[in-house]
């Protein structure tokens, strides 16, 4: 999903990242076989880097299978409180009506959202969850 929505200076950051990490991990690798264990401890760690979706999406449309969900998104993708808005609202008026509910975020996003309005060209994404290790997501645009 990253390469179609995503700027170009985010990408290289995901890739930049996959390298640093091959590299250093390699490079460890190599220094542990050679008995080098503590230089190989000296290696600096590179967290892999999370792409800032709010540079190619304008509007989230996030699973409301709860405030613990909707938060946990907002934290780790560092979301501002008004693109968890229709998320929350939706889980207070219709409460978890499972991933049909990311239809009726986006109603609320259409109809009712003033803080970050529906324009001509915006993006949506669209994520939704069931049971066990499902996800899925889509990326709509404005027309």
């Amino acid at each position: 999903l990253g390469p179609w929505v995503l700027p170009l200076t985010e990408q290289a950051f995901v890739v930049l990242s996959i390298v640093a990490r091959f590299i250093l991990r390699q490079m460890g690798n190599g220094l542990k076989s050679y008995g080098h264990e503590e230089l190989a401890m000296k290696l600096p760690v590179v967290k892999p880097y999370v792409p800032d979706f709010k540079r190619g999406i304008d509007h989230f449309c996030i699973h409301a299978g709860g405030r613990a969900v909707i938060d946990g998104i907002e934290k780790n993708m560092k979301l501002e409180t008004f693109h968890t808005e229709a998320s929350r609202m939706t889980l207070l008026n219709y409460g978890n009506t499972s991933s049909s509910s990311i239809w009726y975020e986006l109603e609320y996003i259409q109809e009712q959202q003033r803080t970050n309005t529906l324009k001509k060209g915006d993006r949506v994404l669209q994520v939704a969850f069931g049971s066990g290790f499902k996800c899925t997501s889509a990326v709509w645009l404005k027309l």
